[in-house]
């Protein structure tokens, strides 16, 4: 039975994720308490131990707004985390699965956005998820980057329907980035 590190358990992808991937072999799920995403080691001694055949990462710094003030965390979990996730999938012949984002790009195309688009981030958030991408392609010749858009349902932390609602009945008017 194959080993699938999942990364970033406790988010919204990846607990829709842990139920997906299940019968594909054994689901390894870690959250923050698990492996430090700001702690190079921590990354390194958790794949090291669990040696997966496959890396889900589904975990992130997802704070855009706040990706502005505090960009040395962003880039740690979302550009220098996957490289090394990468580093060590390539050194066991393990496949990465690294979830981005559409912040990639400036968001100025008037048709939808296709692989072979050139990225272009204008915030913090966009460019850390870019290097991100830029480090897995580079360091892990199996890799997958899947860049989503407005994720939403019903788990996980920091769930945007759920937020939406509570700050509509708190506030008159919302400002969403």
């Amino acid at each position: 039975m194959k080993k699938i590190l999942l990364t970033g358990i406790t988010g919204q992808v990846g607990q829709e994720l842990e139920d997906t991937l299940s019968p594909l072999g054994q689901v390894i799920g870690v959250g923050r308490s698990d492996m430090d995403l700001a702690e190079p080691e921590s990354i390194r001694q958790v794949i090291h131990q669990i040696k997966p055949d496959v890396i889900v990462n589904a975990a992130a710094y997802t704070a855009v707004d706040k990706a502005e003030t505090e960009l040395a965390l962003a880039k740690s979990i979302n550009a220098v985390a996957p490289t090394i996730m990468a580093e060590e999938a390539q050194n066991l012949g393990a496949i990465l699965l690294h979830i981005s984002t559409d912040y990639v790009f400036d968001g100025t195309k008037n048709t939808p956005y296709t692989e072979q688009d050139t990225p272009n981030p204008i915030g913090s958030y966009g460019k850390s998820k870019l290097q991100g991408e830029e480090g897995v392609e580079q360091k892990c010749d199996r890799n997958l980057i899947l860049r989503t858009a407005w994720v939403y349902g019903t788990r996980g932390h920091g769930n945007f329907v759920k937020t939406m609602l509570r700050l509509g009945a708190e506030r008159e008017e919302l400002r969403v980035v």
